[in-house]
């Protein structure tokens, strides 16, 4: 990735955030944390990573944003001076649950090891 593209990342994610949270009022999305976003080289495509407070809420969540598609990125466009919008895609940010399981997994090492002596 290249300088531009990450510099764009990041002010895309600030905004996001601030859009999503404040512009969107669909009562399916729940409370949703942009945790990053990156943009092709291109500027064509932006992976947007997010992270769903209630995990019950993932799917309806993932619904309303993709139904606010259109108009969350129109709001990009008009923050972000750029000839044209990246197209938008939204994903769950796994590496967080990942990082949960393997600190769980190391907690019950651990305690195995400590029950053994």
């Amino acid at each position: 990735m290249s300088l531009r593209s990450n510099r764009i990342g990041e002010q895309m994610k600030k905004e996001l955030g601030d859009i999503i949270s404040r512009k969107i009022k669909d009562p399916r999305i729940g409370f949703v944390t942009v945790t990053d976003v990156q943009v092709t080289g291109d500027l064509q495509q932006a992976k947007v990573y997010i992270t769903v407070l209630d995990d019950s809420k993932r799917e309806d969540t993932l619904k309303g944003l993709s139904k606010a598609k259109g108009f969350i990125r129109s709001e990009i466009g008009s923050r972000i001076r750029l000839r044209k919008t990246p197209e938008l895609l939204f994903e769950f940010d796994e590496s967080i649950q990942y990082g949960n399981r393997i600190e769980s997994i190391i907690r019950d090492i651990k305690e195995d090891e400590k029950s053994e002596e």
